[in-house]
């Protein structure tokens, strides 16, 4: 099941980073845990936020099963969910 991002979403990816990162021009970038961040256009977020709830929908449905998780899609997730400006799950 692919998630779309509405436009709500996209309003509230633009608020949390404002409030970490401050206001900046689209595609410019700055440091945000530890990563160097993109400020993302509309279409950029879509892609991305549709990315990260596959991903962290997989990753907990695993969880739930008692999976292994391997240590390279953890960091996908973290590095995703910075994109995002999101507390990753993991």
């Amino acid at each position: 099941m692919t998630v779309t991002a509405t436009d709500l979403d996209y309003a509230e990816y633009l608020e949390r980073y404002r409030l970490a990162l401050g206001d900046g021009d689209v595609g410019g970038f700055h440091k945000h845990q530890g990563r160097l961040i993109k400020k993302l256009d509309r279409a950029e977020f879509g892609e991305r936020f549709a990315e990260y709830m596959e991903m962290a929908g997989h990753y907990l449905d695993g969880v739930e099963r008692g999976d292994t998780v391997n240590d390279l899609v953890v960091r996908m997730i973290r590095d995703l969910a910075a994109q995002l400006i999101l507390t990753a799950p993991v």
